[in-house]
């Protein structure tokens, strides 16, 4: 049955993904049920090692790069490049346990499945872990990831800072879990990937889809503006010698909320991360440093926006006495995933007959940049009322299971089914 289609009652084993996913989220357990085991932490250095523990236990070699992606490898009949899959481990602060881990976490599932089926391919299989996918300690986000794909040069990404000041390269080094490989090396090895994830918004489980078929993903400029007025007495300091920091943040907020509005359809914009300094009851911020995400899969929109605001928010710093500067640490162009791992996905989905539509993803995700490299497509899965970085993240283990039954069967299609 070389290069046939895998037989329709092929399927992962869904109480074994489950406990799996279930298992890992005890590893930097949140304080309201989800996950903080953000990116070169502590946490992420043990969530690795099981993940590690687990991949080898299936059979798998492991190689890790100079940047800690992470590559668990189950070897073809031939010497071909692989199919890869996979996702990201690591969390938001107050991040649940499925953004990214079920990504990983199918993928491994998968290689149990095909240990447990016996079966081959002539293409091997590669799980994936990429490091830093939500950027919330080091921005930006998918930093790993685009390294690989060479979006980023690595010593500008191990540079990166977090709010302590310490650098990426050296919490990589700390944590024990820099690779030997070279970073992008791999690149020319992939077949095909991959990238299993909740939807993270809530259309499929309103239209009450089993699948979502990604086709394009949304483009992002993430803008970090600071604003620097002078620390003052609030009880003391007359309002017309005022120079707010905090209150030059609200306006470009407004602005930038304004900007968004007027781009509909299809344009989303908000301040998610912000900061005032010294952060104090009683003192007038004389610091405010936060990040504008502005998000669009058409790429006039997405350009427009921040070129409105980079224009704008300068006058509302003049008007109010502030510096400004305004810096761009996060961007990729909207992308438009290949057609024929696309049509992969869609097929696995009418084979196992679940339900599935169309959809744009609205997040980044470490498969846009390796859409960069390589054919690349998402499936998504529906998760509660579309909530997705917050604690109270869920999926039912059905959603869960439909999810990695059409990965399996996308990959088995790209990896080629051995008699």
């Amino acid at each position: 049955m070389d290069g046939q289609a895998p037989a329709q009652n092929m399927r992962i084993d869904a109480d074994r993904l489950w406990d799996s996913l279930m298992e890992m989220a005890k590893i930097g357990p949140g304080v309201a049920g989800g996950n903080n085991r953000q990116t070169l932490t502590d946490a992420d250095a043990e969530g690795r090692a099981l993940f590690q523990s687990w991949c080898e236990a299936a059979g798998c070699t492991m190689g890790v790069d100079r940047i800690g992606n992470m590559f668990a490898r189950r070897e073809g009949t031939e010497d071909l490049p692989a199919v890869y899959v996979g996702s990201h481990l690591d969390t938001q602060p107050t991040g649940g346990k499925y953004d990214g881990v079920l990504g990983v976490l199918g993928g491994l599932e998968l290689i149990r499945t095909l240990n447990d089926l016996n079966i081959r391919t002539r293409h091997p299989v590669v799980v994936t872990n990429w490091t830093n996918e939500e950027g919330t300690r080091f921005a930006p986000a998918m930093l790993a990831s685009g390294v690989f794909a060479g979006m980023h040069a690595q010593d500008w990404a191990e540079d990166r800072t977090d709010a302590d000041g310490k650098r990426f390269g050296d919490e990589l080094d700390r944590i024990g879990w820099r690779g030997e490989e070279e970073v992008g090396a791999r690149r020319d090895d992939i077949h095909a990937f991959f990238e299993l994830h909740i939807e993270q918004g809530p259309i499929l489980e309103a239209k009450g889809k089993d699948i979502g078929v990604v086709t394009h993903g949304q483009g992002l400029w993430w803008l970090q503006v600071t604003l620097t007025g002078k620390d003052a007495h609030t009880g003391s300091t007359p309002m017309n010698m005022r120079v707010n920091a905090g209150l030059g943040m609200a306006r470009i907020m407004e602005l930038a909320h304004t900007i968004a509005m007027e781009n509909q359809p299809d344009a989303v914009g908000a301040v998610g991360q912000a900061n005032v300094y010294p952060n104090s009851r009683n003192v007038i911020p004389g610091k405010a440093v936060f990040t504008i995400d502005f998000r669009s899969p058409d790429q006039e929109k997405l350009d427009g926006m921040k070129a409105r605001l980079e224009a704008e928010a300068p006058k509302i710093a003049e008007e109010l006495g502030l510096g400004i500067e305004i810096e761009s640490v996060g961007h990729f162009d909207p992308v438009t995933f290949d057609e024929s791992c696309v049509a992969a996905v869609r097929k696995a989905a009418e084979r196992l007959g679940y339900s599935y539509q169309d959809i744009i993803s609205g997040a980044g995700h470490d498969a846009c940049w390796i859409n960069r490299v390589a054919p690349t497509s998402m499936i998504m899965c529906p998760c509660v009322d579309g909530l997705s970085h917050n604690e109270a993240e869920e999926i039912t283990k059905d959603w869960a299971r439909a999810g990695a039954d059409v990965l399996l069967h996308a990959v088995l299609e790209k990896a080629e089914v051995v008699a």
